[in-house]
This record gives structure tokens, C-alpha cells and sequence, in this order.
């Protein structure tokens, strides 16, 4: 019995000292894993700098816009007697669309014409009374000023009566119509809009850092909601002014509309194509580390890890320009980078 007591106290020790090695190892122990791991390299993926051809894109949002455009209102108030235009249809420049009734001011032009031909006749008989100092050189002035205000009394009401006309003021598509034949109009009633869509226009806006490598003649493509066809256009215009809430610069571009499948007021996906820059340094998106004062990058050197500042500028899907910081046949890191601190010894296993 007191053998078997001898061997459970010594089974509850072994135990205990088991537990105690496991969980609560030595101090000299721990102490000597960190200095057998402490000349341990980093396993990192590195990027070697070459350089590349960059097409220089400049990506934005715009909208496009009919090549000319009008709405047609009336400068007079009246009734319409005819109304010419159909919805939807092309018209030409000076066709005849509204016309709104005139029939006071073509009475009036008719007194005109008559108060017209009798003074000038009673002008002639005047003019041969003068010749024989029959009158006043004062009275024929008088017969002449009231031909002469005549005259200008029916230019105004011709005026007038041209004032009651709506004519297309360039080749267009009429828009749909807001009032019916017979219906009375005022000053600034809009009749129908008159659109040109072919060719039509797209503005967009690109970053002032652009402002001096856009200019007229660059090429742009875009793409619009509902059409999966790219389409070219040029640059025509730009603002000479960088608009100062934004920062940014005002473009517009033209392109032919042949088919009229392009409607103004859509928006638009823009990509303007500016010089390729043939010899860029690019390194690929997950190297760059964001910092409060910029941006760095770990490069190599000596199998070491260091810490770079760099500047960017342009980027593509997977890669980012780099204008200062690197050179040619520099190697960054770009994968295993939250492990390193500066000076951290590196190993490489892929390299590109």
C-alpha cells in the first residue's frame, strides 16, 4: 500500500514538471529563440524597374450636346394660324414653321400704302411748283418729310409683321411641340425646340495639371449608356479659363453623327489620348506606401530593405508613373512589405 501511494505521488510531480516545461518554459530558453531567428531573412517579391511605353490617357465624364440648338418662341403675342412644323421632322435653315396672325398690322400697312402713293404724287406736283418758285422752298420740305415718315411708318410695320413669323434659323430636327393651331401665345411661350445633331458636341473637364499638354486636334473616344459602340471625336475648343471651384478645365470635342444614334444631354464615358510617353517609370500599384507625407516605396540595396520617397503622376490599371524617387534597374519590393522595417535583410523568391 505505501509502494502504491510512493508511485502516485511520483506520477502527480512528473506530471507537474511536464505542465510546467510546456506552458512556463525557462527563462534561458526563451531568451535564446529570439538570437536564433534574429539574422532571419524576409521572404519578399520584388519588381525590377525597365523602362516602359505609357499611353497617356486622361479619363473623365462628360455630356454631349447638340451641335446647335434653339428654342422657338414667339416676339410678338397672337394667335397661331399656322402651325407648319412636324414632330420630329428635319427642316432647312428659313422654312417657315408658326405663323401668327397678322391681320391688323397688314391693315394698317395697307393705309400706308395709300397715304404713300398720294403723297408722292402730290411730292412731284410740289417739285415742279418749286421749279417755277410757285412755292416755298419750306413747303416742299414739308410734302418731302411726310413721304419720308410714311416710308418709315411702313418699314416698322413690315417689321412687325415679320416679328409674327417663326422661321428655322438653321437645318435641324424639330423637337415635339408644346401648342396647338389656334392657340394664343405670349412674348417667351416655347413653341418646340429646333436641334442639330449631326455633328454633336462633347464637353468634359480634365485636372489643370493637363492644362498644358491638351491642345486642339487630340483625338478622343468615348462611350455613352445604351450603346456599346466606342465613338472618335476631336477637340475643337477649349476654355481659356480653369474654372476655380474645381480646379479643372473645360474641353469640348466634336464627332459626326451620321446615324443620329448619338442624342444630346447623354452623359459619356471620355478618353483623351494625349503623347505616349515612351521611356516611363512604371512599378506596379501594391509597392507604393501611402504616408503622411507623401508617398514611399522599399527599395533593395545590398539585400537590405530602405525606405524611398517617391512622386507619381499617371497610373493604369495595375501600375503607377514614377517621376522622382527612382531610376532604371532599381528593384522594389511589392509583395511581404508589412514585415519589413528599414534595414531589414531580404530574400527574394520572385522577381519581375
Amino acid at each position: 500500500m505505501k509502494i502504491k501511494n510512493i508511485l502516485i505521488i511520483v506520477c502527480v510531480l512528473g506530471a507537474l514538471l511536464a505542465i510546467k516545461f510546456f506552458l512556463f518554459p525557462s527563462h534561458s530558453s526563451s531568451k535564446g529563440g529570439p538570437q536564433q531567428n534574429k539574422g532571419a531573412a524576409n521572404v519578399v517579391s520584388a519588381f525590377v524597374i525597365k523602362p516602359e511605353k505609357l499611353e497617356n490617357n486622361i479619363y473623365a465624364s462628360g455630356t454631349i450636346l447638340a451641335n446647335e440648338e434653339a428654342e422657338l418662341k414667339p416676339e410678338i403675342a397672337g394667335k397661331i394660324v399656322q402651325l407648319l412644323l412636324r414632330e420630329g421632322t428635319s427642316v432647312t435653315k428659313g422654312q417657315l414653321l408658326v405663323k401668327i396672325n397678322d391681320a391688323d398690322f397688314q391693315a394698317q400697312l395697307k393705309k400706308l400704302h395709300l397715304e404713300s402713293d398720294l403723297s408722292d404724287k402730290q411730292l412731284k406736283r410740289q417739285q415742279e411748283l418749286l421749279k417755277i418758285n410757285g412755292i416755298s422752298q419750306e413747303d416742299f420740305e414739308v410734302i418731302q418729310n411726310k413721304v419720308n415718315t410714311i416710308q418709315t411708318d411702313m418699314e416698322y410695320l413690315q417689321s412687325q409683321i415679320a416679328k409674327t413669323e417663326i422661321r428655322a434659323p438653321f437645318n435641324g430636327l424639330v423637337g415635339l411641340k408644346n401648342v396647338s393651331e389656334g392657340a394664343y401665345v405670349t412674348v417667351g411661350t416655347v413653341i418646340a425646340t429646333i436641334q442639330q445633331i449631326n455633328p454633336v458636341k462633347i464637353d468634359f473637364s480634365i485636372a489643370e495639371r493637363y492644362s498644358d499638354v491638351v491642345k486642339k486636334g487630340d483625338k478622343v473616344t468615348f462611350t455613352i449608356e445604351g450603346n456599346k459602340k466606342s465613338f472618335l471625336g476631336e477637340v475643337f475648343a477649349i476654355e481659356p479659363k480653369i474654372e476655380m471651384t474645381t480646379r479643372t478645365l473645360k474641353v469640348r470635342a466634336i464627332c459626326p453623327n451620321n446615324q443620329g444614334t448619338i442624342y444630346p444631354g447623354a452623359f459619356a464615358r471620355v478618353q483623351l489620348s494625349l503623347n505616349a510617353i515612351n521611356d516611363a517609370i512604371m512599378i506596379p500599384t501594391e509597392a507604393i506606401i501611402p504616408d503622411l507625407k507623401g508617398k514611399k516605396v522599399y527599395r533593395i540595396i545590398n539585400g537590405k530593405a530602405e525606405f524611398v520617397k517617391v512622386e507619381t503622376d499617371l497610373r493604369t490599371d495595375a501600375k503607377v508613373q514614377i517621376t522622382e524617387g527612382l531610376a532604371f534597374g532599381d528593384t522594389v519590393i511589392t509583395t511581404g512589405i508589412m514585415q519589413l522595417k528599414p534595414g531589414s535583410v531580404v530574400k527574394i523568391t520572385e522577381i519581375k
